[in-house]
Protein backbone atom coordinates (compact mmCIF):
# COMPACT_ATOMS: atom_id res chain seq x y z
CA UNK A 1 0.00 0.00 0.00
CA UNK A 2 1.34 3.60 -1.05
CA UNK A 3 1.34 6.42 1.45
CA UNK A 4 -1.04 8.20 -0.56
CA UNK A 5 -3.51 5.65 -0.19
CA UNK A 6 -2.72 5.14 3.78
CA UNK A 7 -2.69 8.99 4.42
CA UNK A 8 -6.38 8.73 2.88
CA UNK A 9 -7.64 5.78 4.61
CA UNK A 10 -5.82 6.99 8.05
CA UNK A 11 -7.99 10.62 7.27
CA UNK A 12 -11.18 8.63 6.38
CA UNK A 13 -11.13 6.93 9.85
CA UNK A 14 -10.37 9.43 11.67
CA UNK A 15 -13.19 11.62 9.78
CA UNK A 16 -15.43 9.05 10.21
CA UNK A 17 -14.83 8.47 13.97
CA UNK A 18 -14.71 12.27 14.79
CA UNK A 19 -18.08 12.35 13.07
CA UNK A 20 -19.41 9.47 15.00
CA UNK A 21 -17.88 11.22 18.37
CA UNK A 22 -20.05 14.35 17.74
CA UNK A 23 -22.97 12.43 16.77
CA UNK A 24 -22.97 10.36 20.23
CA UNK A 25 -22.71 13.97 22.03
CA UNK A 26 -25.63 15.52 20.45
CA UNK A 27 -27.56 17.67 22.55
CA UNK A 28 -30.96 18.19 22.15
CA UNK A 29 -32.49 21.13 23.57
CA UNK A 30 -36.47 21.62 24.64
CA UNK A 31 -37.29 25.16 25.98
CA UNK A 32 -39.85 25.23 29.01
CA UNK A 33 -41.83 28.41 29.74
CA UNK A 34 -41.04 28.60 33.53
CA UNK A 35 -44.46 29.85 34.75
CA UNK A 36 -43.22 29.45 38.72
CA UNK A 37 -39.23 29.97 38.55
CA UNK A 38 -36.32 28.21 36.87
CA UNK A 39 -35.71 25.87 39.54
CA UNK A 40 -39.50 24.32 39.89
CA UNK A 41 -39.40 23.91 36.30
CA UNK A 42 -35.83 22.01 36.42
CA UNK A 43 -37.39 19.76 39.13
CA UNK A 44 -40.93 19.25 37.32
CA UNK A 45 -39.67 18.43 33.77
CA UNK A 46 -35.51 16.94 34.94
CA UNK A 47 -37.03 13.73 34.63
CA UNK A 48 -38.93 14.14 31.44
CA UNK A 49 -35.51 14.95 30.11
CA UNK A 50 -33.52 12.26 31.76
CA UNK A 51 -36.85 9.55 30.08
CA UNK A 52 -36.16 11.10 26.88
CA UNK A 53 -32.29 11.08 26.75
CA UNK A 54 -33.02 7.00 27.35
CA UNK A 55 -35.38 7.13 24.95
CA UNK A 56 -33.74 9.17 22.08
CA UNK A 57 -30.17 8.19 22.37
CA UNK A 58 -28.69 11.69 22.92
CA UNK A 59 -28.63 14.09 25.56
CA UNK A 60 -31.96 16.21 25.91
CA UNK A 61 -31.62 18.71 28.16
CA UNK A 62 -34.46 21.48 29.92
CA UNK A 63 -34.16 24.98 29.64
CA UNK A 64 -36.63 27.16 31.21
CA UNK A 65 -37.78 30.26 29.99
CA UNK A 66 -39.49 33.25 31.23
CA UNK A 67 -42.66 34.64 29.22
CA UNK A 68 -40.74 36.82 27.59
CA UNK A 69 -37.27 34.93 26.47
CA UNK A 70 -39.84 31.96 24.52
CA UNK A 71 -40.17 34.44 21.17
CA UNK A 72 -36.80 35.05 21.16
CA UNK A 73 -35.30 31.66 21.54
CA UNK A 74 -37.87 30.17 18.87
CA UNK A 75 -37.07 33.06 16.45
CA UNK A 76 -33.59 32.39 16.45
CA UNK A 77 -33.22 28.58 17.02
CA UNK A 78 -31.76 28.33 20.40
CA UNK A 79 -33.85 25.17 21.07
CA UNK A 80 -35.47 22.42 19.21
CA UNK A 81 -38.54 21.59 20.72
CA UNK A 82 -40.95 24.31 22.83
CA UNK A 83 -42.93 23.30 26.06
CA UNK A 84 -45.66 26.21 27.00
CA UNK A 85 -49.40 26.81 26.76
CA UNK A 86 -51.32 26.87 24.18
CA UNK A 87 -51.73 30.23 23.64
CA UNK A 88 -47.24 30.75 22.95
CA UNK A 89 -47.79 27.17 20.95
CA UNK A 90 -50.30 28.60 18.51
CA UNK A 91 -48.30 32.15 18.33
CA UNK A 92 -44.96 30.74 17.70
CA UNK A 93 -46.74 28.09 14.88
CA UNK A 94 -48.02 31.40 12.96
CA UNK A 95 -44.93 33.25 13.12
CA UNK A 96 -41.51 30.52 13.15
CA UNK A 97 -44.15 27.26 12.09
CA UNK A 98 -43.42 25.10 15.23
CA UNK A 99 -45.61 22.32 14.79
CA UNK A 100 -47.52 20.13 17.93
CA UNK A 101 -46.04 16.35 18.17
CA UNK A 102 -47.39 15.45 21.10
CA UNK A 103 -50.61 17.04 24.10
CA UNK A 104 -49.42 16.39 27.59
CA UNK A 105 -52.23 15.10 29.72
CA UNK A 106 -53.06 15.97 32.74
CA UNK A 107 -53.25 14.46 36.43
CA UNK A 108 -55.25 16.73 38.36
CA UNK A 109 -56.47 14.81 41.43
CA UNK A 110 -56.82 11.64 39.86
CA UNK A 111 -58.39 12.84 37.02
CA UNK A 112 -56.55 12.47 33.82
CA UNK A 113 -57.33 15.87 31.62
CA UNK A 114 -56.47 16.69 28.04
CA UNK A 115 -58.30 20.16 28.28
CA UNK A 116 -59.04 22.72 30.67
CA UNK A 117 -60.94 26.12 30.78
CA UNK A 118 -61.05 29.46 32.52
CA UNK A 119 -62.68 30.66 35.61
CA UNK A 120 -64.46 33.68 36.52
CA UNK A 121 -64.66 33.87 40.44
CA UNK A 122 -66.30 36.02 42.73
CA UNK A 123 -67.27 36.46 46.71
CA UNK A 124 -69.71 34.23 47.87
CA UNK A 125 -71.81 37.49 49.02
CA UNK A 126 -70.81 39.62 45.85
CA UNK A 127 -73.75 41.43 43.85
CA UNK A 128 -72.15 40.00 40.61
CA UNK A 129 -74.60 37.83 39.61
CA UNK A 130 -73.56 37.63 35.87
CA UNK A 131 -70.69 39.05 32.98
CA UNK A 132 -72.44 42.20 32.57
CA UNK A 133 -72.71 42.76 36.43
CA UNK A 134 -68.87 43.05 36.31
CA UNK A 135 -68.67 46.35 34.00
CA UNK A 136 -67.39 49.52 35.84
CA UNK A 137 -65.62 46.66 38.72
CA UNK A 138 -62.08 45.73 39.62
CA UNK A 139 -60.82 43.32 37.71
CA UNK A 140 -57.96 40.87 38.19
CA UNK A 141 -56.29 38.30 36.03
CA UNK A 142 -52.93 36.46 36.44
CA UNK A 143 -50.83 37.73 33.57
CA UNK A 144 -52.36 39.35 30.23
CA UNK A 145 -49.94 36.55 28.76
CA UNK A 146 -51.88 33.55 30.74
CA UNK A 147 -53.86 31.65 28.68
CA UNK A 148 -55.95 29.76 31.79
CA UNK A 149 -55.94 32.72 34.02
CA UNK A 150 -56.44 35.81 31.31
CA UNK A 151 -57.13 34.96 27.93
CA UNK A 152 -59.79 32.41 27.84
CA UNK A 153 -61.94 34.86 30.11
CA UNK A 154 -61.38 37.35 28.01
CA UNK A 155 -62.78 35.86 24.75
CA UNK A 156 -65.70 35.12 27.04
CA UNK A 157 -66.42 38.89 27.85
CA UNK A 158 -65.81 39.63 24.14
CA UNK A 159 -68.45 37.18 22.88
CA UNK A 160 -71.11 38.65 25.12
CA UNK A 161 -70.27 42.18 24.66
CA UNK A 162 -68.38 43.19 26.69
CA UNK A 163 -64.32 44.98 26.65
CA UNK A 164 -62.48 43.89 29.54
CA UNK A 165 -60.36 47.16 28.84
CA UNK A 166 -63.00 49.90 28.57
CA UNK A 167 -65.72 48.16 30.51
CA UNK A 168 -64.32 47.26 33.43
CA UNK A 169 -62.74 50.32 36.43
CA UNK A 170 -59.55 48.63 36.39
CA UNK A 171 -57.54 45.43 35.22
CA UNK A 172 -54.86 44.12 37.47
CA UNK A 173 -52.38 41.51 36.95
CA UNK A 174 -51.92 39.21 39.71
CA UNK A 175 -48.94 37.55 38.41
CA UNK A 176 -50.56 34.15 40.24
CA UNK A 177 -53.31 31.77 40.34
CA UNK A 178 -53.42 31.81 44.30
CA UNK A 179 -52.72 35.77 44.14
CA UNK A 180 -55.94 36.37 42.23
CA UNK A 181 -57.91 33.84 44.21
CA UNK A 182 -57.16 35.55 47.81
CA UNK A 183 -57.52 39.31 45.85
CA UNK A 184 -61.21 38.31 45.37
CA UNK A 185 -61.28 36.66 48.67
CA UNK A 186 -60.60 39.82 50.34
CA UNK A 187 -61.78 42.33 48.60
CA UNK A 188 -58.88 44.37 47.10
CA UNK A 189 -61.16 43.28 43.16
CA UNK A 190 -64.40 42.52 42.72
CA UNK A 191 -64.13 39.49 40.19
CA UNK A 192 -61.01 37.97 39.26
CA UNK A 193 -60.21 34.90 36.83
CA UNK A 194 -58.25 31.87 37.01
CA UNK A 195 -57.41 28.39 35.40
CA UNK A 196 -60.01 25.10 36.01
CA UNK A 197 -58.94 23.79 38.98
CA UNK A 198 -57.02 25.99 40.82
CA UNK A 199 -59.84 26.33 43.15
CA UNK A 200 -59.77 22.98 44.22
CA UNK A 201 -56.32 22.33 44.30
CA UNK A 202 -56.57 25.42 47.06
CA UNK A 203 -58.68 24.11 49.06
CA UNK A 204 -57.11 20.88 49.30
CA UNK A 205 -54.03 22.12 50.45
CA UNK A 206 -56.25 24.43 53.13
CA UNK A 207 -56.05 27.57 51.95
CA UNK A 208 -59.79 28.37 50.85
CA UNK A 209 -62.79 26.96 50.77
CA UNK A 210 -64.49 26.80 47.66
CA UNK A 211 -68.00 27.39 49.11
CA UNK A 212 -66.66 31.30 49.80
CA UNK A 213 -66.59 31.94 46.46
CA UNK A 214 -69.68 32.38 43.64
CA UNK A 215 -68.63 31.06 40.25
CA UNK A 216 -69.97 33.65 37.47
CA UNK A 217 -71.13 31.82 34.23
CA UNK A 218 -70.28 28.47 35.21
CA UNK A 219 -70.76 25.56 32.53
CA UNK A 220 -71.77 22.44 33.64
CA UNK A 221 -70.91 19.38 31.53
CA UNK A 222 -68.79 16.72 33.28
CA UNK A 223 -65.63 18.56 33.68
CA UNK A 224 -64.60 17.38 36.93
CA UNK A 225 -63.84 21.26 37.82
CA UNK A 226 -65.56 24.21 37.48
CA UNK A 227 -65.19 26.58 34.95
CA UNK A 228 -66.71 29.59 33.38
CA UNK A 229 -65.13 28.97 29.47
CA UNK A 230 -65.24 27.03 26.62
CA UNK A 231 -62.53 23.98 27.11
CA UNK A 232 -59.41 24.43 25.29
CA UNK A 233 -56.39 21.95 24.71
CA UNK A 234 -53.61 21.37 26.96
CA UNK A 235 -49.80 22.56 26.16
CA UNK A 236 -47.98 20.68 23.31
CA UNK A 237 -44.80 19.81 22.82
CA UNK A 238 -43.61 21.85 19.58
CA UNK A 239 -41.21 21.00 17.41
CA UNK A 240 -38.83 24.51 15.90
CA UNK A 241 -39.12 25.11 11.83
CA UNK A 242 -35.45 23.72 12.18
CA UNK A 243 -35.69 20.52 14.22
CA UNK A 244 -35.87 17.54 11.51
CA UNK A 245 -39.02 15.51 10.99
CA UNK A 246 -37.33 12.68 11.53
CA UNK A 247 -35.97 14.29 15.22
CA UNK A 248 -39.71 15.42 15.62
CA UNK A 249 -41.45 12.05 15.18
CA UNK A 250 -39.20 10.39 17.39
CA UNK A 251 -39.78 12.68 20.24
CA UNK A 252 -43.64 12.31 19.68
CA UNK A 253 -43.28 8.52 19.67
CA UNK A 254 -41.22 8.78 23.01
CA UNK A 255 -43.86 11.40 24.87
CA UNK A 256 -46.58 8.97 24.08
CA UNK A 257 -45.05 5.73 24.99
CA UNK A 258 -44.36 7.12 28.43
CA UNK A 259 -46.21 5.34 31.23
CA UNK A 260 -48.14 7.03 34.18
CA UNK A 261 -46.24 5.30 36.83
CA UNK A 262 -42.95 6.66 35.11
CA UNK A 263 -40.76 8.95 37.09
CA UNK A 264 -40.88 11.55 34.69
CA UNK A 265 -44.69 11.31 34.66
CA UNK A 266 -44.80 11.61 38.40
CA UNK A 267 -42.44 14.56 38.71
CA UNK A 268 -44.72 16.37 36.31
CA UNK A 269 -47.69 15.18 37.79
CA UNK A 270 -49.03 14.14 34.51
CA UNK A 271 -50.62 10.98 33.30
CA UNK A 272 -48.40 10.80 30.44
CA UNK A 273 -48.73 12.42 26.39
CA UNK A 274 -51.50 11.71 24.01
CA UNK A 275 -50.98 12.60 19.81
CA UNK A 276 -51.28 15.84 18.99
CA UNK A 277 -54.60 17.87 19.77
CA UNK A 278 -56.13 20.51 17.18
CA UNK A 279 -55.66 24.03 18.37
CA UNK A 280 -58.07 25.65 15.98
CA UNK A 281 -59.76 26.59 19.50
CA UNK A 282 -56.98 28.23 20.63
CA UNK A 283 -56.13 29.98 17.81
CA UNK A 284 -59.48 31.58 17.31
CA UNK A 285 -59.68 32.46 20.83
CA UNK A 286 -56.81 34.89 19.97
CA UNK A 287 -58.40 35.91 16.76
CA UNK A 288 -61.07 36.89 18.48
CA UNK A 289 -59.47 38.90 21.21
CA UNK A 290 -56.81 40.43 18.94
CA UNK A 291 -53.64 38.64 21.06
CA UNK A 292 -50.39 38.59 19.85
CA UNK A 293 -49.30 37.92 15.97
CA UNK A 294 -53.39 38.07 15.98
CA UNK A 295 -54.01 41.51 16.33
CA UNK A 296 -54.22 42.75 13.02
Amino acid sequence: MNKGRKAVIIFTTLFFTLSLALSAQAVIKIGVLAKRGAPKAMQKWGPTAAYLSQKLGDKVVIIPLKFTAIEPMVKNARIDFLLANSAFYVGMEKKYQAKAVATLINSRQGKALKTFGGVIIVTKNSPINSLSDIKGKKFMLVKFSSFGGSQMAWRLFVDNGINPRTDFASLIEGKKHDNVVLAVEHGVVDAGTIRSDTLERMQAEGKIKISDFKIIHQIKDGFPFVHSTRLYPEWPMAALRATSPALAKKMGTALRAMSADSQAAKAAKIVGWSNAADYSSVRECLKTIKYGPFAN
